[in-house]
């Protein structure tokens, strides 16, 4: 948002004029609820869960034209009552954001510069990669000659952007290939 200087000083002198009438006694309240709402009016209001921790805080998120125009706390939810932490405050610009990446980037070794792929060259790449690994250092028994099954050379860690059910099954998925060091972002 780019604002002029005039702009600017008229915001400014609005602000200091609201907050002498807020000194006087007038409540700003009923002014303060109008303007939010403007900026939801006409929008399509669901009730979705932060993925950043197990708070699990409600949110409210707003759509309007098939885009996300706000997303903030659930007054009504009993835990956070409506407020949220900075990563939870930060989930719209996580989904509508000019800078966040939606294409794969691959930068090739000793290479300074990222080349778009496609998902499949990259999803194919990943687990070839994965696989020589599996293939080089699984530990078929330990010392003492017990079965194991595991690979100690690849590590995991999880995504605060993972639901629950997505969590499970990457666990499922990096138990089965023998993989024992995970962790998750959400619960550091």
């Amino acid at each position: 948002m780019s604002v002029s200087r005039r702009g600017f000083i008229k915001l400014l002198g609005a602000g200091t004029a609201c907050l002498g009438l807020s000194k006087l006694g007038i409540d700003l309240g009923p002014a303060q609820a109008y303007a939010a709402g403007l900026k939801i009016e006409g929008s399509k209001e669901s009730i979705s869960i932060c993925p950043f921790c197990s708070c699990g805080c409600n949110t409210l998120v707003h759509v309007k034209d098939g885009k996300i125009i706000n997303i903030e706390g659930d007054p009504d939810y009993p835990i956070s009552a409506g407020g949220l932490c900075a990563k939870g405050a930060a989930l719209r610009s996580l989904h509508v954001s000019p800078n966040r990446i939606t294409k794969p980037k691959y930068r090739a070794p000793g290479s300074a510069k990222w080349v778009e792929k496609d998902w499949d060259w990259m999803l194919d790449k990943i687990a070839r990669k994965v696989k020589d690994q599996r293939d080089k250092d699984f530990v078929l028994k330990n010392e003492a000659g017990l079965e194991v099954n595991r690979l100690e050379s690849v590590f995991s860690l999880g995504s605060s952007q993972m639901s629950n059910e997505e969590c499970s099954v990457a666990h499922q998925s990096l138990r089965s290939l023998g993989i024992v060091h995970m962790d998750h972002q959400a619960r550091v």
